[in-house]
């Protein structure tokens, strides 16, 4: 494993341990609202600030891009977190979510973990070497027509600005494909395309740390991930398409329109 992603897989599966604990006292973790329908918690505070602790010891000069902390200033190394991926899921007591980190180069994805801490799955990849998930390679699905597809995807819920274009996607695509599941955790949901467990992906309205590890993961695993317009924005414009080559390409003929 290569040094700088083994800091991250140690970084995710503190975060997992501090998560993991707290289940126990569910119900009396301090909550706040930042925007409609998107909620922190100080569970995910902790674990951020735990992340970073261990980033910070191995690699003291790097910047970091953190969903409750914001940016750190570094050099061009950055590192991309989401201490908790799936809030509300967590929140609910829902057992589907994850920590999420990636590690850019002057732009460039180089490392990726995703770590699912209630199942102990740990999805990791490295650019050039391949997605794994538990030390066992990876492949996306091969299915090659739309109609056999399990797909996943992700409700506007943050704003409701793009919802009706969402809809009119969602009612297209739920007639061509064997079903559609939504389960609150983008990371892991771009994890498991890259698994094989869902056939494709699509949302909307995302942030960088909910897209940069399942990115990389995914194309490692030979997929591909672009935004709603077939292009490399995805990471700026937060809209996702995933699948292996064949399905991307009958999801982006659906959705695009709509």
């Amino acid at each position: 494993m290569h040094p700088t992603l083994n800091i991250a897989v140690t970084a995710a599966r503190r975060a997992g341990d501090i998560i993991t604990r707290s289940l126990d006292r569910n119900g009396r973790i301090a909550v706040q609202q930042k925007h409609m329908n998107d909620f922190v918690t100080e569970i995910d505070q902790l674990a951020e600030k735990d992340i970073i602790a261990t980033i910070r010891r191995a690699y003291p000069t790097h910047s970091i891009l953190a969903e409750e902390s914001g940016r750190h200033r570094g050099d061009d190394h950055q590192w991309i977190i989401d201490p908790l991926d799936g809030t509300t899921n967590f929140i609910h007591g829902f057992p589907h979510f994850a920590i999420s980190i990636a590690v850019q180069y002057r732009g460039q994805l180089e490392h990726a973990v995703i770590y699912d801490p209630i199942r102990q799955e740990l999805f990791t990849a490295t650019r050039g070497a391949g997605a794994k998930l538990n030390d066992y390679r990876i492949r996306v699905g091969q299915r090659k027509q739309l109609s056999e597809c399990l797909m996943g995807t992700g409700f506007p819920y943050r704003s409701h600005e793009h919802l009706a274009s969402y809809l009119r996607g969602f009612a297209m695509m739920m007639p061509q494909c064997t079903g559609i599941r939504r389960a609150g955790s983008a990371a892991l949901d771009l994890a498991y395309v890259a698994a094989g467990r869902l056939d494709g992906f699509w949302e909307m309205d995302l942030h960088p740390w909910d897209i940069a590890a399942g990115a990389l993961i995914i194309k490692e695993a030979g997929g591909i991930i672009t935004d709603l317009h077939g292009g490399e924005n995805y990471l700026k414009d937060g809209n996702v398409i995933a699948a292996n080559a064949k399905i991307h390409k009958e999801m982006l003929t659906i959705i695009k329109p709509a």
